[in-house]
């Protein structure tokens, strides 16, 4: 799996995760404070898309995954 595919699926993850978290209409509520985090992971796909800087990419080339094409999101 590309580091790209990698990227898009952790952030995925975690803006469902903390909205589940952050929502009070959710089961798994917790604190609204977790909204957030999703604010966090949607600003740093939104500076991504422009500076093409991502930390997770960096951490997951270190750790051997490949890079994606050219059409990665966070190059």
């Amino acid at each position: 799996m590309t580091t790209d595919r990698i990227v898009r699926i952790v952030a995925g993850f975690f803006v469902l995760l903390s909205l589940s978290l952050g929502v009070e209409a959710s089961p798994l509520f917790h604190s609204p404070n977790w909204l957030w985090f999703t604010a966090f992971v949607g600003a740093n796909l939104l500076q991504s898309g422009f500076t093409r800087f991502c930390p997770l990419e960096l951490i997951l080339k270190k750790l051997g995954a490949k890079s994606g094409g050219e059409a990665s999101p966070c190059h």
